[in-house]
């Protein structure tokens, strides 16, 4: 067990929990994980064990049929499965984001719909807020829903879903025009239902096909179009239009939790194959580990592996303990993931001419550590939320 990364106050549950996530990664994700990200391949097999696991219901509670976990055991979850492969801690991320939508602003009969087959995972969800268009400027959304008597029709184009193809409920952030005075307060989440797959899932629903990415491979990113798509009222969370965005900012602070996590767990990975190879690679007469250069680059990228993780368990602790916490989101979401980009290239650097073979695990991790830099809010999002927090903490 490593020195690093370890977390104070956790319950016997949580680090039987953890044990067990743990041991899953070893043996059914570290041996397959290069091979089915190369090939691009959904990893169905891994997702059948999640499910047994019970992992897609971890933070939903008990009275729905999940586990009632942390936001924080969640997390450390995360970190552990994405040390595996980083793809396989994204397939779970957006459902577990509607989940907790639900959770926080879903009608009593949508918790009861949809919560118990979440937990199981036969309904798996997808989150939708971004277009081609609009990237970190929400409010140039276009997709607009149109009321209809007691339905609404949707038009226009959605992009980036993770879970895309393979979701069968998404989470569509969309205009609605209810005449306020504010564009933030025109918007509506809907909770789309849809058949997993490709091509028109639904009447007016078209799912394109996979978008090919260099890295985060084998979980299905996507376009989502809607054209002529009637969906009842009743299908906005929550029940009331006009309060989609601050319901989509609230669940974007658990993804930007699972980022951090995210970052952590394929810091830790690249750091361990780094700190590996170095023990085993001789230069100049003596392992590479002894020369003075590389024992102080394998120095660095504990003290990041390290840093990055205390500050997404802060971030955590502080959303279970009921308290809102963009600032502690975006400083771990920022950290992590710049600290991930970091570890990862000083690890490729160690391996020399080998990290830039696809034989070596450090050439996968150094395609997959970008992908951290974007999702859930840019670098230059999360410090913006940062500045704008600080200067309301410090106003003269």
């Amino acid at each position: 067990m490593s020195r690093l990364q370890q977390t104070e106050g956790l319950t016997d549950v949580q680090e039987e929990i953890l044990k067990t996530v743990r041991a899953f990664v070893e043996a059914e994700i570290l041996p397959v994980a290069t091979e089915l990200e190369h090939q691009d391949e959904y990893p169905t097999q891994i997702v059948e064990g999640l499910k047994e696991l019970g992992l897609f219901g971890l933070m939903i509670p008990e009275e729905y049929g999940g586990l009632g976990e942390s936001l924080l055991t969640y997390a450390l979850c995360v970190e552990e499965i994405a040390r595996g492969w980083m793809s396989v801690s994204g397939i779970i991320n957006t459902h577990f984001i509607v989940a907790y939508m639900l959770l926080q602003h879903g009608t009593d009969e949508q918790k009861q719909k949809y919560l118990p087959r979440m937990a199981t995972g036969d309904v798996r969800g997808a989150f939708s807020m971004s277009e081609p268009g609009c990237g970190s400027d929400v409010s140039a959304i276009k997709t607009k829903a149109v009321k209809d008597g007691e339905s609404y029709t949707i038009n226009g184009q959605k992009m980036w879903l993770t879970n895309g193809g393979s979701s069968n409920l998404v989470a569509v952030l969309v205009k609605t025009d209810e005449g306020q005075d504010s564009v933030y307060k025109n918007m509506t989440t809907f909770l789309v239902e849809k058949e997993p797959g490709f091509g028109e899932v639904d009447q007016g629903l078209t799912v394109p096909g996979k978008i090919e990415k260099m890295g985060y491979k084998g979980v299905d990113t996507t376009e989502l179009i809607f054209d002529g798509y009637r969906i009842d009222a009743a299908q906005i969370l929550g029940g009331v239009p006009g309060k989609g965005f601050y319901q989509m900012m609230d669940g974007v602070e658990v993804g930007r939790v699972n980022v951090a996590a995210r970052g952590c767990g394929v810091a830790r990975r690249a750091f361990e194959l780094g700190i590996s190879y170095a023990q085993q690679r001789e230069t100049f007469g003596k392992k590479i580990a002894e020369h003075q250069a590389v024992l102080f680059r394998l120095a660095d990228m504990a003290v990041k592996v390290e840093a990055a993780h205390e500050l997404m368990v802060k971030a955590a602790r502080k959303k279970d303990a009921g308290s809102r916490n963009d600032f502690e989101a975006g400083v771990a979401k920022y950290l992590a993931s710049e600290y991930c980009s970091q570890v990862v290239e000083d690890s490729f650097r160690i391996h020399g001419g080998y990290g830039f073979s696809k034989e070596y695990e450090i050439e996968r991790l150094y395609r997959e550590a970008p992908m951290l830099l974007i999702g859930e809010g840019t670098a230059d999002i999360q410090r913006m939320i940062i500045g704008r927090r600080l200067l309301e903490d410090y106003k003269l």
